[in-house]
């Protein structure tokens, strides 16, 4: 539970925690030196993997599966199915509906339902299309409201429910509805899935894996192959990006790897095409959310009624705990007197969707602000005026949940100081005005805050080990838990294990996550990374020093208070000894100086199935300004100005935290404005392939964009040295551009509440321009 800070404890004095500090790799990124799976040497005789699937059917009962021409193409050395896994056909996350290779029935198009393996890549991709498939077809169940009206979940039905809403509603003065539709998301990481497997002996295994989740790989590898966890080794060094899309769904890939090299005895690698990456893995779940909600004639919020309709796709995957946090955000940072909120997890026949970049949290948040931009509008107030109005506070924090928003204040603070720092008031003058004067260009302003849940609300997954080696020379070896994908994790963990031992970073060896190093692991994923991970590396440095510093006093005959580690030395009183000097006449007293640290996040007490206890161990802050001009004859946007000001507490690394602040809130931007996914009415996506789907580049950058850290006297919670997570609250701040564009368009028929879906393509924007235009203004305009 958070605490308030005291003001008397002075934090320990640090050199290179909450300094800006290069990414560990960032020389190696830009010089393109960083190893990656494809960049390492592979062993003499590697095998290359590649899908085979049934191009021709969507669902459908698979007949006969015809093979011949595909073992007979050049450099062919063994085609795998479903009758070649000799442990479990299952590469799921939990509930045991993924098949690794699909074998009576085609769920998706794309699931893949043999594996090729050949002396080359290319060899293997092109026999891979030699097959000959015959299914009987079914018809597919494409969208949300498909499986809506064919009733098919993945998963029951759930609920969060306080007050009387019903009542609520229907006693408020006024009340808005409606039903807005929500896009998903590619998770596009510059790395595709990849993975190689290295047989070693007794059956084991030794699997390099792109995942954010190495010990889940480790599991599934085991179980597909039969074998016992301990004989499957997982390593990843570095993702070229995860997103969450390497959560769970790196296990098949690593698994059909694996299998491969267990049937000839091979190191064999596995790397999918981009379009066979995007056809094949899950993306951010798409939502249909119809909503209602009641208020006075001030805008103060009585009562609220959501649904929540997800197209999880054909298995379960995250689905569950997805939807949860999408519920968790329902509220955005809005206190709601009566509330029902509800989800519906849709089974449809298409790729099962999964984890990516706030894990649902921004879809609930989205339909929020909608929310707030139809009191708004309706009343023909200003937006943050609403907003504000509704915020948590001192009387109104307890969440729908039913856990209390302790550090509101935070929330109000940073959006006031951005509400000047925009000079919003000014802005909104001066967009009226330029409307006033356009007929055909029309600017829209929006604020909008973030509040966003910082923990697993998967109880267990909320705690991380690390494993620090101190060397006689006086160089430590760290090694942890979770994973590198570009957001700095390793250096972040790294600076904090230097400053323990008072050394330069120089003197820390960073080493690949590696599960038989660090077992029973949680992803790499809830923004929680650092706070676990660096928790547990610190406390494995605290126990080593605490033994090195027991040995001093023994051997000098002093306290404990004249012992400090510093610069690279370590003094005793007024003597001075290096590090490695002191770690060597350690090592001869027969001192340990080694140890597996752990840490387990306090005050986690979510009981799902009573939806009663603490899902969180605190809230992470943030607001963003949002500037747009649309032209309303082609639907065209630009960003014309962002600011933004987030809250990280005492950052560890303030130029890595702007970092994620900044790419966190342009993936955002991509996903509320350009990046839309579609499906044909057969339910074949059509787009795979940069050439069709649309993520932000250089010029999609707002042409002001300013963005701050929140001065913050830190995290109330006991986190590391008082810093927040970073990693998924950004791409909320997003939101601020999606509500500007409805601004954009509200200003056409003032009382009207546009109809605008995410994301707002050109399109989408055109679609509710004219939708628009062709609504009576109210009466009371």
């Amino acid at each position: 539970m958070s605490k308030p800070l005291d003001p008397r404890v002075v934090e320990p004095q640090t050199r290179l925690v909450h300094k800006d500090v290069p990414h560990d790799s960032a020389a190696k990124h830009v010089a393109g030196t960083a190893t990656y799976i494809d960049d390492m040497v592979e062993p003499v005789g590697t095998l290359h993997v590649a899908p085979g699937w049934a191009r021709s059917t969507v669902r459908g009962r698979v007949k006969s599966v015809d093979l011949s021409a595909v073992r007979s193409c050049p450099g062919v050395v063994k085609v795998l199915t479903a009758a070649d896994v000799k442990g479990t056909n299952d590469c799921s996350a939990a509930f045991g509906d993924d098949p690794v290779l699909a074998a009576d029935e085609i769920q998706f198009y794309g699931q893949v339902l043999f594996a090729v393996v050949a002396e080359t890549r290319d060899a293997a991709r092109r026999a891979a299309q030699q097959a000959v498939v015959e299914c009987e077809a079914l018809t597919p169940v494409i969208t949300a409201e498909d499986a809506m009206v064919a009733d098919t979940t993945v998963l029951p039905d759930y609920q969060f429910l306080r007050g009387a809403p019903e009542t609520g509603l229907t006693g408020a003065e006024m009340r808005q509805s409606g039903i807005m539709h929500i896009g998903g998301q590619e998770h596009f990481y510059l790395e595709g899935q990849i993975a190689m497997a290295i047989p070693q002996e007794d059956g084991g295994m030794m699997v390099y894996t792109s995942t954010q989740h190495p010990t889940e790989v480790q599991h599934t590898v085991a179980k597909v192959l039969g074998v016992p966890d301990a004989l499957v080794t997982a390593e990843v060094r570095r993702m070229g990006g995860g997103f969450g899309g390497k959560e769970s769904q790196a296990n098949q890939w690593a698994a059909l790897a694996a299998l491969a090299a267990q049937a000839t005895g091979r190191s064999c690698k596995m790397r999918l095409d981009r379009d066979d990456d995007m056809i094949m893995t899950g993306k951010r779940h798409d939502f249909r959310v119809e909503w209602e909600i009641g208020h006075d004639n001030a805008g103060k919020i009585r009562a609220v009624d959501i649904n929540f309709f997800s197209r999880c796709g054909y298995s379960a995957d995250l689905s569950l705990g997805i939807n949860d946090r999408t519920m968790f955000h329902a509220d955005s940072s809005y206190f709601y007197p009566d509330a029902a909120i509800r989800t519906r997890r849709m089974k449809t026949d298409t790729c099962s969707n999964t984890a990516f970049r706030g894990f649902g949290g921004p879809q609930g948040m989205l339909a929020a602000e909608r929310m707030i931009d139809a009191i708004a509008i309706s009343l023909g107030k200003d937006p943050l005026e609403v907003r504000k109005m509704n915020f948590y506070d001192g009387e109104c924090n307890l969440t729908p949940y039913g856990m209390p928003v302790e550090e509101y204040e935070t929330l109000h603070d940073l959006i006031g100081q951005l509400e000047q720092s925009s000079d919003y008031w000014a802005r909104r003058q001066e967009v009226r005005a330029f409307n006033e004067r356009n007929a055909v260009l029309k600017k829209g302003l929006a604020l909008t805050p973030v509040k966003f849940g910082i923990s697993f609300t998967l109880k267990h997954l909320n705690q991380a080990g690390a494993l620090v080696h101190l060397y006689t020379d006086g160089s430590i070896h760290l090694n942890h838990g979770g994973t590198e994908m570009g957001q700095g994790l390793y250096q972040k963990v790294a600076q904090v294990v230097a400053d323990e031992f008072g050394v330069t970073l120089d003197k820390v060896r960073i080493t690949a996550t590696n599960t038989s190093k660090v077992p029973n692991t949680a992803p790499t994923a809830a923004s929680s990374g650092t706070d676990l991970n660096a928790m547990a590396a610190r406390n494995a440095a605290v126990e080593i020093k605490g033994r090195l510093i027991e040995f001093l006093c023994e051997q000098h005959g002093c306290s404990p208070e004249v012992v400090h580690f510093d610069g690279n030395t370590v003094l005793v009183g007024e003597k001075s000894f290096t590090l490695g000097e002191v770690a060597k006449q350690a090592h001869m007293a027969r001192v340990q100086m080694s140890h597996a640290g752990f840490y387990a996040t306090p005050g986690i007490t979510w009981d799902r199935e009573t939806a009663t206890g603490r899902p969180f161990y605190y809230f992470a802050y943030g607001g963003a300004c949002a500037e747009v001009t649309i032209d309303t004859m082609t639907g065209e946007m630009v960003v014309n100005r962002t600011d933004i000001l987030h809250d990280v507490g005492r950052s560890l690394n303030p130029a890595i935290d702007l970092g994620q602040i900044e790419g966190g809130f342009i993936q955002g931007m991509g996903w509320l404005t350009t990046e839309e996914l579609v499906w044909d009415d057969q339910g074949r996506l059509r787009t795979h392939a940069p050439s069709t789907y649309k993520i932000p580049t250089a010029s999609d950058l707002p042409e002001d964009f300013r963005v701050e850290l929140y001065k913050s006297r830190g995290n109330p919670a006991d986190t590391i040295y008082r810093s927040k997570a970073v990693g998924e609250p950004p791409v909320m701040l997003a939101n601020a551009v999606f509500c500007a564009i409805s601004d954009a368009i509200a200003s056409l028929k003032p009382g009207v509440v546009p109809d605008l879906d995410a994301p707002a393509t050109p399109e989408a924007i055109m679609k509710a321009v004219r939708k628009i235009r062709a609504v009576k203004a109210p009466v009371n305009q």
